[in-house]
């Protein structure tokens, strides 16, 4: 697992990993287009609905400035479905072996999701230096990171789970936070409504987050 190269960090792309969930499909490319214009190439979606393998695939086919990537991966067979469907990297709730070889095998970034210090140390003798900590206000929030930071600073997080506009920035100040993830910037009212503008707008508001990891 160690010995390969990945094309890109998931954690590099921008302050904000949008986490998506969509029901219809014909919603897929025009939110899409909307996270990007306001700055959030890297997009989530997430393997909570039926359709959302037909959602990576619009993204995928018509929307190429996003980065489109599969969350809510738990299974090896899903790890396949995914890739087949155009998925770019790969985001995880937690980990087992078998799950953490399909993700390596596949090629793609990936994040396997941890909430103990023993999940990451785990993850770290197996190669693997890029996380999700899942679910983060629940695990300890930014207090746990931050002491996490001292004996294991070879770890970087993507922390996701209860962060919104109100706590993302003090997950961005910590030096083992690369990116957060979140929802705010998707709406369900706003998506409903298909109001890509305001997507558009609370998009460039996360985008304009900046951590002490930003390149």
């Amino acid at each position: 697992m160690s010995g390969m190269t990945l094309p890109f960090s998931v954690l590099d792309l921008a302050p904000v990993l949008p986490v998506v969930v969509l029901s219809d499909p014909a919603d897929a490319v025009p939110l899409a287009r909307a996270l990007v214009a306001g700055g959030l190439p890297a997009i989530e979606v997430t393997l909570r609905t039926p359709a959302a393998l037909d959602v990576i695939r619009a993204i995928a086919a018509e929307v190429p400035d996003a980065v489109v990537g599969a969350g809510t991966v738990i299974t090896p067979g899903q790890v396949a479905e995914c890739v087949a469907a155009g998925a770019r990297f790969l985001v995880s709730p937690g980990w087992t072996e078998g799950l953490l070889t399909a993700m390596s095998a596949s090629g793609l970034p990936y994040l396997p999701g941890v909430s103990t210090a023993s999940e990451v140390v785990a993850l770290l003798e197996r190669g693997v230096r890029e996380m999700k900590f899942f679910p983060a206000e629940a695990a300890g929030g930014a207090a746990y990171l931050r002491s996490l930071a001292g004996p294991l600073p070879q770890a970087r997080f993507c922390p996701t789970g209860g962060i919104g506009t109100g706590n993302a920035a003090e997950y961005l100040a910590l030096p083992n936070v690369g990116c957060v993830g979140g929802s705010w910037m998707v709406p369900g009212d706003a998506v409903a409504a298909r109001d890509w503008g305001t997507v558009e707008e609370l998009a460039r508001g996360a985008a304009g987050l900046r951590g002490a990891n930003c390149r």
